[in-house]
């Protein structure tokens, strides 16, 4: 169950509560995906440069909960990634131009190098905890918002 409370969130699972830092929607390092499940607010940090995007989560040993990595590209297009020296297990949320699920890549295997490739063309690949998507019934057809993806055609505009 996942309930929002003015700017900031409470999440609930399992018996445990997580309170979310209030940030205005659409905040940089934001991301809100919502879906049947309800919604959730992430803490990412943005990989935007080639260089940034070629780092990705390498050599990180722990991640929060509620974090992530957003690679955003300058154009929809097939886009496939792999695990080289990433130690811990990830899942991938594909997103297309409108900010909808493309595809969900779920628990990647750390140091795999095979090729995870996109279901359908994508703009943005969130990076979170191997697992979290099932945990919280995010899936293809979610709407995610960024301040960092166009806003134009956007499934769920930034306010």
């Amino acid at each position: 169950m996942i309930a929002a409370f003015g700017l900031g969130a409470m999440i609930a699972w399992g018996g445990a509560v997580a309170a979310l830092t209030p940030e205005p929607a659409c905040a940089p390092g934001i991301v809100d995906i919502r879906g049947d499940f309800g919604s959730v607010r992430l803490k990412v940090d943005l990989a935007l440069t080639p260089q940034e995007q070629a780092r990705g989560l390498m050599f990180r040993e722990s991640m929060p909960r509620f974090s992530g990595m957003l690679f955003v590209y300058p154009r929809e297009s097939q886009v496939s990634f792999w695990m080289r020296n990433t130690l811990i297990p990830l899942d991938m949320i594909f997103v297309g131009a409108d900010g909808r699920i493309v595809d969900v890549h779920e628990n990647a295997v750390p140091l795999d190098e095979t090729p995870i490739p996109s279901a359908a063309p994508a703009l943005a690949v969130l990076e979170v905890n191997g697992g979290l998507t099932e945990t919280l019934g995010i899936d293809v057809g979610d709407a995610l918002r960024s301040s960092a993806l166009p806003q134009d055609n956007a499934a769920w505009p930034c306010d």
